[in-house]
């Protein structure tokens, strides 16, 4: 098995990326593979909302000329995927955004290609906006079919320099009980035959 993680913070090794690891670290210990995407140095455009991929049905975008295809296909091909977003201006960064916007068009034109997957949103945030930009992720999540795993508190925990996330002894353990959630739920889907 398999998880994906989405770094949509410009800082490849910020406050985002710490969260995500500590999810990966649970999943780890228990035997599931994990992979960091960082978006901060990839300057994946926007959706140009050309209708191409709802014509080619081919699972990719038109745009070429960065690595959202290939990023892409990462996430169809693995077992839970992780969004994760600073929260700027009260809701997620523009990498993100541009990311979700663009597989959500790829994937409305081929169907089900990330059903039953595993799936979990986790915001790095100073004070407000988290809630917004957790909904951005999860709206995401759930519209592919996906099934979201939930901690002992909604996924999001505060810091605003890079490594004071980890000051929020409450967020990271949250953080810590998420990566335990989503490691037994993936283990639960792939001891049944019917959604393999």
């Amino acid at each position: 098995m398999k998880v994906v993680g989405i770094n949509g913070s410009p800082h490849k090794e910020g406050n985002t990326a710490r969260l995500i690891q500590t999810v990966f670290n649970e999943l780890n210990r228990q035997g599931i593979d994990t992979e960091m995407i960082s978006l901060s140095s990839q300057n994946i455009s926007g959706c140009t909302a050309c209708g191409a991929c709802m014509k080619q049905k081919n699972r990719h975008c038109v745009i070429t000329d960065d690595s959202f295809n290939v990023y892409l296909e990462k996430m169809i091909a693995a077992d839970g995927i992780i969004l994760g977003s600073p929260v700027y201006s009260a809701d997620v960064t523009s990498q993100i955004k541009a990311f979700i916007d663009r597989a959500s068009m790829v994937l409305a034109a081929n169907k089900g290609l990330l059903k039953y997957k595993v799936g979990a949103s986790v915001i790095a945030a100073r004070r407000g906006g988290a809630i917004s930009a957790f909904d951005t992720l999860n709206h995401f999540l759930h519209s592919k079919e996906m099934f979201l795993v939930g901690s002992t508190y909604w996924n999001m925990v505060y810091g605003n320099q890079i490594g004071e996330v980890e000051q929020d002894q409450e967020g990271m353990a949250n953080m810590k009980n998420l990566g335990e959630n989503m490691a037994w739920l993936l283990k639960k889907i792939h001891s049944n035959a019917e959604f393999s």
